[in-house]
């Protein structure tokens, strides 16, 4: 079985960050984490080279493919922020609706900027999915 790309490193958030050319991409970064830190109480790590998680769990599908992936993440890409997220098909409408301006897939929030979002929302839906993940995912 293949072996997961995306996983938990010793790299440095801060020096992560700081690589990010746009310096407006940098400070949403930065207050990200903060949020991110207050809205789930614990302490950010790198995911692979570009993803910044908190927490961890361990998930094992149908399929036997298992492995472990941040609670919540985001990251600063070029285009928009990405932020992770696992929600049931019935929270979203209502949540994403009342969040500002942004794109939505499966998995991911699009951000261009953060000013353009309500970010209690955005805690919301943070503790929401981590509520989700690990009810769907216990740990032992």
């Amino acid at each position: 079985m293949a072996k997961n790309k995306t996983t938990e490193t010793e790299n440095s958030v801060t020096d992560f960050i700081n690589t990010v050319d746009s310096e407006a991409k940098r400070n949403d970064a930065f207050e990200l984490v903060k949020i991110m830190t207050e809205t789930t109480g614990l302490k950010p790590k790198m995911w692979g080279p570009s993803i910044i998680g908190f927490g961890s769990y361990h998930y094992k599908y149908a399929t036997g493919h298992e492995g472990d992936a941040p609670l919540a993440a985001f990251s600063p890409r070029k285009a928009a922020t990405t932020v992770y997220f696992y929600l049931p098909e019935e929270q979203r409408e209502e949540l994403f609706s009342k969040l500002g301006k942004h794109k939505v897939s499966k998995a991911c929030i699009y951000i261009t900027k953060l000013a353009d979002i309500d970010t209690e929302i955005l805690k919301k839906i943070i503790s929401l999915s981590i509520e989700y993940t690990q009810n769907l995912y216990p740990s032992k």
